[in-house]
């Protein structure tokens, strides 16, 4: 590990506890003594305000309502953030109208040189969704659904809601759990239980109009909630391993409400699982059709003999 990365680490270790020896922190980054006392000194050069204890059980604590030092990024570092932050583009996530001053402060806290390689990065590099055109990074025009930043400042206080939402050509009002925020398909989505009809659902956040929170003396517990979810559990008997053909064709669309479970670190294969009910035909016939879609570079480890007569019937129809 290069020094820069040590003492950023080391600062961060520090910062998260009242107290701290040089002890700690020889054995938690497996450096000597000598090494260990001069990340110290160099940590308090910087200005973190550390208060040294004497004694045989001293060590250093961090001073109370004292303003920490800025933390110092490495080369490849300031890409990662700088490349994450360009493939955020066009996805409409929240708190994205301060966008343009998060980018401004980014590029202020680097030299020129680097802010010379991060210029030459957002020419080069194109994510999707990136007007080719016009890359700027500083372009604000993908701000999401006005509901979305409201949602997510309720949830970090409360997952119990009472949600209004529009169905056709009616408002209709119920509580809901909510379980997972996520969005898929260009869309966010809720997922959460159903309180009134104690099941799983799945809303737009589009299609919100109102949220609060819901009274407190009618809630269910979310022990109770998710003893119910785990009986409506049906049995997986679809299992999928994808190469990264299929893996770019499902992300181009796929019809199942579940995720991929990538199995090595570079995303290149994965598994899925899931609940086919093969006695509804629409369900039945989408999947043999998105089977087809994903391609050759699929293996198949379970699957419904139904679905296995429909992808037959369909080659069928293209040899007789």
């Amino acid at each position: 590990m290069k020094k820069v990365e040590r003492i950023n680490i080391i600062m961060r270790y520090i910062n998260n506890r009242a107290h701290f020896t040089i002890s700690e922190i020889m054995q938690e980054f497996n450096i000597s003594r000598s090494t260990a006392i001069r990340d110290i000194r160099e940590i308090e050069a910087m200005g973190m305000p550390l208060v040294a204890e004497v004694g045989r059980d001293g060590g250093y604590f961090v001073m109370n309502n004292s303003v920490l030092p800025t933390v110092r990024f490495t080369d490849n570092e300031i890409k990662a953030l700088f490349i994450a932050f360009m493939a955020t583009r066009n996805q409409q996530l929240p708190y994205l109208k301060s966008r343009q001053s998060l980018a401004e402060k980014l590029l202020g806290l680097i030299s020129e040189n680097q802010q010379d390689d991060l210029v030459l990065l957002n020419q080069i590099l194109l994510f999707e969704g990136t007007n080719p055109h016009n890359p700027d990074l500083l372009d604000l025009s993908d701000l999401p659904h006005p509901m979305l930043e409201a949602l997510i400042q309720l949830l970090l206080t409360d997952s119990y809601l009472w949600i209004t939402i529009q169905e056709e050509k009616e408002l209709r009002s119920y509580p809901i759990y909510l379980s997972h925020l996520y969005r898929e398909k260009s869309l966010w989505l809720i997922e959460g239980f159903d309180l009134e009809e104690e099941k799983r659902k799945i809303v737009p956040v589009d299609h919100l109009t109102e949220i609060k929170p819901y009274d407190t003396k009618k809630r269910i517990s979310k022990k109770k909630i998710l003893e119910k979810l785990n009986r409506q559990e049906e049995a997986i008997n679809l299992v999928l391993e994808l190469g990264p053909k299929a893996i770019a064709q499902f992300k181009k669309y796929h019809p199942l409400k579940v995720s991929l479970s990538y199995t090595n670190p570079y995303q290149t294969t994965a598994l899925l699982k899931t609940f086919i009910n093969v006695n509804n035909p629409e369900e039945l016939s989408e999947l043999t059709s998105w089977l087809l879609f994903l391609g050759e570079d699929l293996k198949v480890r379970e699957v419904p003999e139904e679905v296995l007569e429909g992808l037959q019937g369909r080659l069928r129809l293209f040899c007789p």
